[in-house]
């Protein structure tokens, strides 16, 4: 019997490069997603999924992620003041979540190191790790469903997508064979960032993974990889290779809705897809949208 998943693991070191100026002394994560910080989006789908124990591995710079999910009481007491019921409950929603932990990279050696800082947290049990630069869509529950796979053949599960060959070289790659699942298949084999020619297949690994504790273990003999950095994709290749260290490794593939923040253009994307299904802000929204969009095209 495996332990149910309780903790999950999200990094949040990187630097935002892609998003400068804006990053310069923001973090990334605090962007807002409509009016909210792409960070909630990734916590409240950990909580959705049953995972109410959450730590996050931070870098300097990072502060205002735990002011976020802290309380605010001075802006609490206002509000409350006012009787603006609405805005104070918003507020208040960020700091019931789930219960948070903070650790600190230090030296930004790749995701792998960023999973290994999480070791003295999580100790000897499965958990979850939820990269922020994709968001996926609540009413498409992946994590559920990758948690309901793990705990049913242990090791460790990935989210996998079919895209394009042509954009294979951008993520992870993984060879599968299929199972008596429809969306579930055993990996056999993890390619990091393979060029098109290649790629064992289309399936892309996607940010969202549950893994064995096993891990932490290769992760710690694991050398720099592609990049120079500790790949986990890497490790999982091995657990993959060898099921006597710490079980299998399945993909889960995902056919719903993925946004995708880490990318500008991605990013300005998920914005107007999730604000358009707003039932506040949608309504008047695609009636602008539609009325723009028209009027550039005659132009």
């Amino acid at each position: 019997m495996t332990s149910r998943i309780s903790k999950a693991v999200i990094p949040a070191a990187g630097l935002g490069t892609r998003f400068l100026p804006a990053t310069k002394a923001t973090p990334k994560e605090m962007l807002p997603v409509v009016d909210k910080p792409a960070i909630q989006y990734v916590v409240e789908e950990a909580a959705s999924a049953g995972l109410d124990d959450v730590l996050m591995i931070t870098g300097r710079n990072k502060r205002p992620l735990e002011d976020h999910f802290d309380r605010n009481y001075e802006l609490e007491s206002a509000l409350q003041k006012k009787g603006d019921a609405g805005r104070l409950a918003k507020v208040q929603e960020s700091s019931d979540l789930a219960t948070m932990h903070y650790v600190r990279q230090g030296d930004p050696k790749g995701l792998g190191h960023a999973v290994l800082c999480a070791a003295p947290h999580v100790g000897d049990e499965p958990f979850a790790v939820l990269l922020g630069d994709d968001l996926i869509d609540p009413r498409d529950p992946l994590l559920a469903r990758m948690v309901e796979v793990q705990e049913r053949h242990g090791g460790s599960v990935i989210a996998l997508m079919e895209v394009e060959p042509s954009q294979i070289h951008l993520y992870g790659c993984a060879a599968v064979e299929p199972t008596g699942d429809g969306d579930v298949v055993k990996v056999t084999d993890l390619v990091e960032k393979p060029e098109p020619a290649d790629a064992p297949s289309n399936y892309a690994i996607i940010g969202r993974y549950v893994l064995d504790p096993h891990v932490f273990d290769i992760l710690r003999k694991t050398e720099p990889g592609r990049g120079g950095e500790i790949q986990l994709t890497d490790a999982l290749q091995q657990l993959a290779a060898d099921e006597k260290v710490g079980g299998p490794v399945h993909g889960v593939v995902f056919k719903g809705r993925r946004y995708d923040t880490g990318d500008r253009g991605d990013y300005l994307k998920a914005i107007v897809r999730l604000a358009c299904e707003r039932e506040d802000l949608g309504p008047d929204f695609r009636t602008w949208l539609s009325a723009y969009v028209a009027e550039e095209l005659q132009g």
